[in-house]
């Protein structure tokens, strides 16, 4: 059963950055692709970004392109999300997810575990 722990969400200006982290246990995750997504309260949790298992895929939402970069570190079985000129509109609580699939992928459904999610404010 693979764990997922999410971790630095807080409260920030906006046009600030923050780093969310994600660290697996319980099962490798280097063969997965792993994702972010994040979600308000009376809406759908949506897709943020995803990288492939060996890091050279990644994908994004157009709402953060340019502003947020995905990352991995095998060694560490890790997953980041550095946030950086974020906006109100940022603010969600935000879930790291593992895919059952290898290549990046943008499809909730194909996510099969996922963490308890960690809260990010932006103030404007």
């Amino acid at each position: 059963q693979v764990r997922l722990v999410e971790s630095g969400g807080g409260l920030v200006q906006a046009g600030e950055s923050l780093r969310l982290s994600c660290a697996a246990s319980g099962y490798t995750v280097r063969t997965s692709a792993m994702g972010w997504f994040r979600q308000v309260p009376g809406k759908e949790r949506e897709f943020v970004a995803v990288v492939s298992w060996s890091g050279d895929n990644t994908a994004y939402t157009d709402s953060v392109k340019g502003r947020f970069t995905i990352s991995r570190d095998n060694a560490k079985n890790t997953v980041y999300l550095q946030m950086n000129s974020l906006k109100p509109e940022d603010t969600a609580v935000y879930y790291c997810g593992r895919s059952y699939r290898a290549v990046a992928t943008t499809k909730r459904y194909e996510f099969d575990n996922w963490g308890q999610g960690t809260q990010v404010t932006v103030s404007s």
